[in-house]
């Protein structure tokens, strides 16, 4: 009997488990330098180099309205790939990349008013703990990409 894997980026966001489809992820680096943009969502901050590429950074904390972690603690930046254009997510720790197994795949459960509520695609099982699938395309709505897009141009 074959299982299919799906292959995800995990990372931390406070103490909570969250994983992206690694197919999105272009690379991982530490916290840069950010330049503030004016008149953007607060999650949004700002725009960094990236060899030459201006990337927007966004806060996942923020944007999945988690409290917002004490200064001074290492974080680090996804770097995905949407709509051919890079954008940066914060997270506070990025550990493993998960094969995932089908089966231990669940739909997510009503989380109730949490704004992760509306990003979580499914619920990955591993041992003892669950692991949060984001979905990138919701995570990241027409709105955010647009504003991504105008903070770069």
């Amino acid at each position: 009997m074959s299982s299919s894997f799906d292959r995800y980026l995990c990372f931390k966001v406070a103490q909570e488990e969250f994983a992206i489809p690694l197919l999105t992820v272009k690379q991982v680096i530490g916290m840069p330098e950010v330049t503030t943009v004016p008149q953007v969502p607060s999650y949004f901050l700002g725009i960094m180099n990236l060899r030459g590429q201006v990337i927007s950074i966004i806060d996942l904390r923020l944007k999945l309205g988690i409290k917002t972690q004490e200064q001074g603690a290492e974080k680090s930046v996804i770097i995905i790939e949407m709509d051919s254009h890079s954008i940066g997510l914060v997270v506070d720790e990025v550990h493993s990349v998960l094969s995932a197994i089908a089966e231990n795949l669940s739909p997510p459960p009503d989380l109730g008013r949490s704004p992760a509520g509306e990003y979580v695609s499914a619920v990955y099982r591993k041992d003892d703990k669950l692991i949060l699938i984001i979905d990138i395309l919701k995570i990241l709505s027409v709105d955010d990409r647009a504003t991504a897009l105008r903070a770069v141009a």
